[in-house]
């Protein structure tokens, strides 16, 4: 019999891994990909919120670099989002995950609008919430809206799955030396500046004592073995 460790999760994953090897859009063979990962732990039992990021279509403040306004180019991101959360619906759909995609952004003809009861009656009822749009607000990273999802919905971690195996002292791709944490504080990333997730993130949940946790999600079977207690990645906990 597998015990997970966690009931509740709250999934957070880079957009840049939807786009697979092309590196812009998004590869439905990647999003198949993700989503069988994702069924591995809601087999466990697992009540699973998930956020996407944009990175793989748009990104505001990169948009705002160059000219357009950081409100529009942060609304485009919340919209990009939102088609990321679509696309992986269909998916953990096509895998029998009962899915429903929540909005923060009023588009009702693909998502439901946001609202935490609604949120946590599905998860209730066995249903992978994905959370789409952002907080609805611009100058908020999708980051931060997995931090205040998570603390919302009652999960008991943030896990962060991206492209790089845990956290490093430095870019572990540019230095051949970098240093990778297997745990460290929320008061040493703030101090070292590591930028595992944004500032108000990581502040967020210090202040709410909110463990994360960064794995490669790229690796077949990272997201279970973690979820069953294997030392996997790095995690973020304590002050």
């Amino acid at each position: 019999m597998e015990n997970p460790k966690y009931g509740r999760i709250l999934l957070k994953l880079s957009g840049e891994i939807l786009a697979g090897d092309k590196g812009f859009g998004i590869d439905p063979k990647k999003a198949s990909y993700l989503a069988k990962e994702v069924k591995s732990i809601f087999d466990l039992g697992i009540e699973i919120g998930l956020i996407i990021g944009a990175g793989n279509i748009f990104r505001g403040i990169q948009a705002a670099g160059k000219g357009m306004d950081r409100v529009t180019g942060d609304y485009l991101g919340m919209l990009a989002t939102i088609m990321n959360a679509i696309s992986v619906q269909d998916a953990l759909e096509k895998v029998n995950c009962e899915t429903r995609t929540l909005s923060a952004i009023n588009i009702s003809q693909v998502a439901e609008p946001y609202i935490r009861r609604r949120a946590i009656r599905h998860l209730e009822k066995g249903r992978i919430v994905i959370v789409s749009g952002g907080t609805g607000n611009p100058f908020f990273t999708t980051d931060s809206a997995a931090s205040l999802r998570a603390k919302e919905l009652g999960a008991e971690i943030v896990i962060k799955g991206t492209k790089v195996d845990g956290i490093y002292d430095k870019d572990p791709v540019q230095n051949s030396n970098a240093k990778k944490f297997d745990t460290i504080t929320f008061s040493e990333v703030l101090k070292k500046d590591l930028r595992v997730m944004d500032l108000t993130a990581i502040t967020l949940c210090k202040e709410n004592k909110l463990p994360i946790h960064v794995l490669d999600i790229n690796i077949p079977g990272n997201l279970k073995q973690l979820i069953l207690g294997s030392k996997i990645g790095t995690q973020v906990i304590g002050k």
